[in-house]
């Protein structure tokens, strides 16, 4: 565990490397070349990771500007991702759990109940979130083990299930996104894509990055989408006139980037992916396999990060409209493309799909967010996280306790633990 816990603490850019040159080296990849697909994932990861930053940096002071002015004041504050993860690697529940995922994983490869081999080690933190806010909630140590076991099974069968949807989409063969959060909300994706189909007229609506450019040319690509995205933003949020076009560049430049960064990663990826294609179908020669990797993959398509954007002003506004919501988004209102990652091919890249998912997932979340607050802010307490001052209730709306399988394993847990008390 001290060696795990000491190549997660090196963050995705390092950790995935390492990792990478492993497996390069297994499926008989020549050293060259593995540390040349070591690199690249890694230079890409950094890569990514830099513009996620610079996007988050200047979107967050954006988000919580309008908050201000909106003035918004509910107990239940989103503290964000990175508290969530804290808490998650934080729980009492980490080692067994941690070590538990690796030979489950193995053990359904070996008896071919899985395709994917999930190397994303760095997002457990998501299953163990919810094992964290299971155990704070039921008091239970081995529930919460056993409901975040079965979480990262149904994790790996849906990917399998999912995996050949975002191949074709975002053209990334033989790669799978045993994802949670993003997982959870493909249902609401189809439903959506399926109940819009049913309405004459709205049926009709087309809006994807390449009808949008085709139709209004330089002002559809993605650099404007983002320029006038910023500009949007920044308006909501007060902004001076200078902050607002600063802010604008800086959105319009992670629209154009990202991709660029994803597509250096995924050139490490492909070295990797066909050697082991290769090998695979020679050590099982009826058999499939997926490499599971971290949704960051998906969130450069235009049309995801667009959407996202769109969904900060929607987010603010539920949750000042919505009766009964004691959820403030806050840090997490940055990162909302990441809950669209997955629904994406399920709604062909339709921009008017995808933000109406959005509203109805964002609703989910805060309603769920409002139920858990206190039993998340347990968890919290439990890793040894300090309650901000000020704050009753912490939640994170980009993460896998709110979404409704976290609260339905969050109920399992107290059921069973009634039962057996």
């Amino acid at each position: 565990m001290e060696i795990i816990q000491t190549i997660i603490g090196l963050g995705a850019s390092v950790m995935m490397p390492i990792i990478f040159f492993i497996v390069s080296l297994v499926f008989g990849v020549r050293i060259s070349q593995a540390f040349k697909a070591a690199m690249y994932v890694g230079i890409g990861f950094v890569g990514v990771s830099m513009v996620i930053t610079l996007l988050l940096d200047n979107l967050g002071p954006a988000s919580q500007a309008m908050i201000e002015r909106v003035g918004l004041n509910l107990v239940v504050v989103d503290t964000g991702w990175p508290t969530a993860s804290t808490i998650g690697w934080g729980s009492a529940i980490m080692p067994i759990v941690v070590i538990g995922f690796l030979l489950i994983n193995i053990i359904l490869l070996a008896l071919n109940l899985t395709k994917t081999v999930n190397i994303d080690i760095f997002n457990y933190w998501l299953f163990l979130l919810v094992g964290a806010v299971i155990y704070a909630s039921s008091k239970n140590f081995w529930i919460s083990i056993i409901i975040t076991y079965v979480l990262f099974i149904l994790a790996l069968i849906a990917a399998d299930k999912t995996a050949p949807y975002m191949q074709k989409e975002f053209d990334l063969k033989g790669i799978s996104f045993p994802h949670l959060t993003c997982l959870a909300w493909v249902p609401f994706g189809i439903a959506i894509n399926w109940i819009v189909d049913k309405i004459p007229g709205v049926n009709k609506i087309d809006l994807n990055p390449e009808t949008i450019s085709k139709r209004f040319g330089i002002i559809g690509e993605p650099i404007s989408l983002g320029m006038i995205l910023g500009l949007g933003i920044g308006l909501l949020a007060g902004y001076s006139v200078p902050n607002i076009l600063t802010l604008a560049i800086n959105v319009a430049a992670a629209m154009l980037l990202l991709p660029k960064m994803i597509n250096i990663l995924v050139e490490g990826l492909i070295i990797v992916r066909d050697a082991a294609e290769v090998k695979l179908k020679k050590w099982f020669p009826d058999r499939e396999f997926y490499i599971g990797m971290d949704t960051a993959l998906l969130i450069g398509e235009p049309s995801v990060l667009a959407s996202g954007l769109i969904l900060i002003p929607i987010a603010i506004l539920l949750a000042f409209i919505l009766p009964g919501n004691k959820v403030l988004p806050f840090v997490d209102l940055a990162s909302l493309m990441f809950l669209l990652a997955m629904v994406t091919p399920f709604v062909k890249r339709n921009m008017f799909r995808m933000i109406l998912s959005g509203t109805v997932i964002l609703i989910c979340i805060f309603y769920v967010g409002t139920a858990i607050g206190p039993e998340y802010t347990e968890a919290a307490l439990m890793s040894k996280i300090e309650k901000p001052e000020g704050i009753q209730y912490m939640t994170n709306i980009v993460g896998t306790a709110t979404t409704w399988i976290g609260w339905l394993a969050i109920k399992v847990g107290d059921l069973l633990q009634s039962v057996f008390s």
